[in-house]
């Protein structure tokens, strides 16, 4: 049956706060290095000081080819500046290295049809918007960039994507809140086992830092208060003085590959996707049920579709986004689906972290850029640190190691990723090895 078919996974791009390019992000990342910056000191005059909030995971930028940094010139074809929104801009920088990394350039007609794409954003482009409405209100019509609608649309990283590379196969956009990098990652998944392509560029992106954006999260008190002074410290999952997430850009692509595919071709094989479950919460548009029975339906159902036992996970990449609630929400979540009776020591738990402490929430990337990172703690047997972890609550029931600080080697057979977002949608991912 179609559905027996495995996927591996054989290319990863990136586009983050703690870097550009997957060498540089993994090694920032694992050596406890942060990409949360000031707003105010990185775009002054954007009236990021008028906020009470003004910190921002922020994709590093130069125009001199800097390593681990965005060069449009160095990294863009000529015009895709001027043509692309943000978010596709670094949807393409991310699917072109991916694509690379796998070796994957489909050059016949048979294989360009047997390949697509399912790449995701959040929000789009509200920069486009916003300025297409300024513009609008000061000369009407005639200002009107010709190229505002296709700028927007959600589905226009996809789009360009498989035009860039001729991909004939499924052309798919998800938008689902801070879901979407997961939910494009599980849905490419499930194209490829029932037979709708070979190969799939799956991910998703984000380029959202925009004034509006954080006076949006601000008005309903999401935003992490009181560490414009230091950013670096102000995202801070599971620590007993979180006070919000941090909003972050980025994006994040994966190549994923029919197992025989990828074998006949020598591919290499950074891991198998095992699990993927997808559930709502059908309760609150912002806020979780107090007991997770979301994440844990999500969770049980990854775990359920890979066919392993929980005790066979090692590591949980969070989404943990350093909220009071959220954070506490989860955590019980996973010792809920992990230890069911509670009869299980923290020391027979998979380690979990949130990566979240060094990029920010890449709202709809997250999910995508997260995999990422789980895939390549499997391959590097590596658990991503939680930064500025310093005083762990373990009075509200935060007793797990959470990878405080310091990276932790430790065999990684399998892994769990978990992505929620607002709606109450989620999604659970499993990697292993193959």
């Amino acid at each position: 049956m179609a559905a027996a078919r495995r996927v591996v996974v054989t290319g990863l791009g990136i586009v983050s706060p703690v870097g550009v390019g997957i060498k540089h992000a993994w090694q920032t990342l694992v050596e406890g290095g942060s990409g949360i910056r000031s707003l105010v000191a990185e775009r002054p005059g954007a009236g990021y000081d008028q906020l009470p909030s003004q910190v921002a995971g922020i994709v590093p930028r130069s125009s001199s080819q800097e390593l681990g940094t965005f060069d449009t010139k160095a990294l863009l074809m000529p015009g895709d500046a001027n043509r692309m929104a943000g978010f596709t801009q670094y949807a393409m920088c991310a699917a072109q290295e991916a694509l690379a990394d796998a070796g994957w350039t489909a050059p016949t007609d048979e294989q360009r049809e047997r390949t697509g794409v399912c790449f995701g954003t959040g929000i789009g482009s509200l920069d486009d918007i916003t300025a297409n409405h300024d513009q609008f209100r000061a000369g009407g019509l005639r200002k009107i960039s010709p190229m505002f609608v296709p700028k927007i649309l959600c589905n226009m990283a996809a789009g360009n994507i498989g035009i860039r590379y001729g991909f004939y196969g499924p052309n798919h956009a998800v938008s689902t809140a801070c879901t979407t990098g997961a939910h494009a990652i599980g849905d490419a998944t499930r194209f490829i086992q029932y037979g709708d392509a070979d190969v799939m560029l799956a991910g998703a992106s984000e380029c959202s830092l925009q004034p509006l954006a954080l006076a949006g999260f601000s008005k309903i008190k999401a935003l992490a208060l009181g560490f414009n002074d230091r950013p670096q410290q102000a995202s801070r999952p599971f620590d007993k003085d979180r006070a919000g997430f941090v909003i972050g850009e980025g994006s994040g692509a994966l190549v994923l590959e029919e197992l025989e595919h990828a074998k006949a071709r020598g591919a290499p094989i950074y891991a198998e996707v095992r699990g993927y479950g997808l559930s709502g919460d059908g309760f609150h548009i912002t806020a979780p049920p107090a007991d997770g029975a979301g994440a844990q339906r999500a969770m049980r159902s990854a775990i359920r579709s890979a066919r392993i036992s929980t005790a066979e996970i090692s590591y949980i990449n969070a989404h943990a986004t350093s909220t009071p609630l959220g954070d506490q929400i989860e955590n019980s979540a996973i010792k809920s689906v992990f230890a069911p009776a509670g009869n299980l020591s923290p020391a027979d738990l998979p380690a979990v972290s949130s990566t979240k402490s060094a990029t920010g929430h890449l709202l709809g990337a997250a999910g995508a850029v997260e995999a990422i990172f789980t895939v390549l703690a499997i391959k590097n047997n590596i658990a991503p640190p939680t930064l500025n972890l310093d005083s762990i609550d373990a009075e509200s029931g935060f007793d797990l190691n959470y990878v405080p600080h310091k990276a932790q080697q430790r065999t990684i057979n399998a892994a769990l990723t978990n992505s929620f977002g607002f709606g109450g949608t989620n999604a659970s991912l499993i990697f292993a090895k193959l």
